[in-house]
């Protein structure tokens, strides 16, 4: 399965469920993986055979922009903005961390992981 993977992007949202989490906001890393064909790409070097990385990564900052509670409705959101917008695209995971999580805790991150 050829795949495209966007490691560990930063963003700093409003994601949440404390109200305080909401309005100050937190640190958050991404990881996006996506299936596709890539044999044009490969044979013809050619972008319009493979999906294009940096629109996957504006479809992800969007999506990070909007504030949900639950990091399960952010990557679903963020699933389906790629459905929509990347038509090859067969499959992939998503995951997305919340660093220094708003409890009392020796913690470094707390995770989600989707698959589609």
């Amino acid at each position: 399965m050829n795949a495209i993977t966007l490691h560990r992007m930063k963003f700093f949202a409003h994601h949440g469920v404390c109200p305080q989490e909401q309005v100050v906001g937190n640190r958050f890393e991404v990881t996006l993986q996506v299936f596709c064909d890539m044999e044009k790409a490969m044979t013809d070097d050619d972008l319009s055979g493979t999906v294009n990385y940096a629109a996957l990564y504006a479809v992800v900052e969007k999506e990070m922009a909007v504030p949900s509670k639950l990091l399960e409705h952010v990557a679903f959101r963020i699933i389906q903005a790629v459905k929509a917008e990347f038509a090859e695209v067969t499959g992939g995971s998503i995951s997305i961390c919340k660093l220094t999580p708003p409890f009392k805790c020796d913690l470094e991150k707390v995770e989600i992981k989707i698959e589609f």
